[in-house]
């Protein structure tokens, strides 16, 4: 039902999709939070959504062993789930309240082999098993913003852990202008992993205007090419930056450190208004 349901960390709105029967928002403080279709978990309305799955459909063929961390409607789950049958998931959120709303009203118990654990991001990385994940992504969100405890070269040695020497991280980060904070979790991601690709449309890589970047990573090659195909190939004609040009975005800065005083970037009024 539509309708705005109080939950661990505020309140949480559903609301529906007037443009598709099964489609629903989820959306908190007025910033839209997740996007799912019960009857059609393939269906990604966010941009910032389809390119991680640019990303993920380019992975070896087969059921991942994934890890979430950030829950929301978990669309990425059930993406997964219908386009890899026989993947496992663990999707860590801490809020309790939010996950059981989700499962009431938008169908989880539907999602085959998923887990949920109700804690905060470090402590449920912490709960992972070494070498245990082909997929780990990072998408948690305190309203439109990241918590910096979960971009520090901490945070991504400890998923580096979960992750098998070839899986595959992803990273939801949202900027704008001069792209500072992208440019330092950039770095820091580089210093955890070999293998690092950034993806976003043009606007936002230019930093005119706040939007979702995603940043690719692995310990192996990822399929570069393939990726700037895909990208340049969808609805957003997006860009993927690897190699020189990657190292020419990031221009030098500093990798973010635990206990460092570094504020991830806020959006605008009018992006959400």
């Amino acid at each position: 039902m539509p309708g705005l349901y109080p939950v661990t960390f505020g309140e949480i709105e559903l609301l529906r999709d007037l443009d598709r029967q099964d489609g629903w928002v989820l959306s908190k403080d007025g910033v839209p939070q997740s996007y799912v279709d019960l009857q059609d978990p393939t269906y990604l309305d966010f941009e910032y959504v389809q390119l991680m799955a640019d990303v993920i459909d380019v992975l070896p063929e087969g059921p991942l062993s994934c890890v979430h961390v950030g829950g929301g409607a978990c669309t990425i789950p059930r993406y997964v789930a219908t386009t890899r049958p026989g993947s496992r998931h663990i999707v860590i959120e801490p809020d309790g309240l939010l996950v059981n709303l989700i499962r009431e009203q938008l169908d989880l118990r539907s999602v085959p082999r998923l887990k949920v654990l109700v804690m905060d991001g470090r402590e449920g990385a912490a709960r992972v098993w070494d070498s245990s994940a082909d997929l780990v992504v990072l998408d948690a969100f305190a309203g439109a913003t990241m918590p910096v405890e979960l971009a520090t070269a901490e945070y991504m040695g400890d998923l580096a852990r979960v992750l098998r020497a070839s899986g595959t991280l992803l990273v939801n980060l949202a900027d704008g202008k001069g792209l500072a904070f992208a440019r330092r979790l950039t770095a820091t991601v580089q210093d955890t992993f070999g293998h690092v690709a950034l993806l976003s449309e043009p606007g936002v890589l230019r930093g005119r205007r706040f939007g979702n970047l995603i940043l690719a990573a692995s310990r192996t090659a990822l399929p570069v090419d393939l990726l700037t195909r895909r990208a340049a190939g969808g609805l957003t004609q997006a860009r993927c930056l690897h190699g020189d040009a990657l190292t020419r975005f990031v221009a030098g800065a500093a990798p973010i450190r635990d206990g460092e005083p570094v504020l991830a970037p806020v959006p605008p009024p009018a992006v959400f208004g």
